[in-house]
């Protein structure tokens, strides 16, 4: 099993930045492919970005391009991802997930990944 937890979410003004934590216990980190959604209300779980176990081959939705970027420190089972230029269409509840481990890749469905976190909301005013 794999547990993880989300933080670092809050509201910002747009134009600014955050930068969400993901801490992961339970299992070796290292070898989990993991990945970023979110959900806005009434919207469905989308795919923002992932990043696989081995590499460093990164993903990300046209819509973050540029502007997010995911990462990984295996020493600390912590990924992150660095949201910069924040805009209003990016205000949602976002989730990290860990895919099956040693699986190669990346993955950008929710039924690819095995394990998720409680979510941290990000609200960015206008």
């Amino acid at each position: 099993q794999v547990q993880l937890v989300e933080s670092g979410g809050g509201l910002v003004q747009a134009g600014g930045s955050l930068r969400l934590s993901c801490a992961a216990s339970g299992r070796t980190f290292s070898f989990l492919p993991m990945g970023w959604f979110r959900q806005a209300p009434g919207k469905e779980r989308e795919f923002v970005a992932a990043i696989s176990w081995v590499g460093g081959n990164t993903n990300y939705a046209d819509s973050v391009k540029g502007r997010f970027t995911i990462s990984r420190d295996n020493a600390k089972n912590t990924g992150y991802l660095q949201m910069n230029s924040l805009n209003p269409e990016d205000t949602a509840v976002y989730y990290c997930a860990a895919a099956r481990a040693y699986a190669i890749g990346t993955y950008t469905l929710p039924r690819d990944y095995d394990y998720w976190g409680q979510g941290t909301q990000v609200t960015v005013s206008s």
